[in-house]
């Protein structure tokens, strides 16, 4: 399945924005953007830019594209925060509030990567299985195990 690639800071889509959309679209991800792609073991990746403060308007768009691969189906989710900055609590309620993810690995590699992660798994404890990883075999494996058992 092909990358989505989604408007970064300062973006204004409607949370409906990619519904419709083909699952061929693709793009070149520029460093400022989200991407959303489903890959083939059927775990949604979402990337988030490295350098950047992600907003509602971004993490809408993003919401809406994960919606779109799910296609009402309940999916495993990877999350990269790798390098970000900030998450605003506008966005963290976006992520936090979605009904198609089964169960959230939180991909990061310094000590603030897991400030982020832990900062958005805090926005509704318990409504999903969520952890943060540093190890990416790990939190496939980790997202494997927990959509079996949703």
């Amino acid at each position: 399945m092909s990358a989505q690639t989604l408007p970064a800071r300062d973006s204004r889509l409607p949370d409906d924005a990619l519904e419709g959309l083909s699952e061929e679209v693709t793009a070149t991800a520029p460093a400022d953007r989200i991407t959303v792609d489903l890959a083939e073991d059927g775990i949604v990746e979402v990337t988030l830019p490295p350098n950047s403060i992600v907003r509602a308007p971004e993490a809408r768009a993003a919401a809406a594209a994960v919606r779109a691969f799910a296609d009402g189906r309940r999916l495993p989710l990877l999350l990269r925060v790798t390098g970000v900055l900030s998450v605003t609590d506008d966005a963290r309620l976006t992520y936090s509030n979605s009904v198609v993810v089964s169960a959230c690995a939180l991909l990061g590699e310094s000590p603030v990567d897991r400030v982020i992660a832990h900062f958005l798994l805090r926005a509704k404890p318990g409504s999903i299985p969520g952890r943060f990883f540093t190890s990416e075999a790990e939190a496939r494996d980790w997202l494997r195990e927990h959509h079996r058992e949703s």
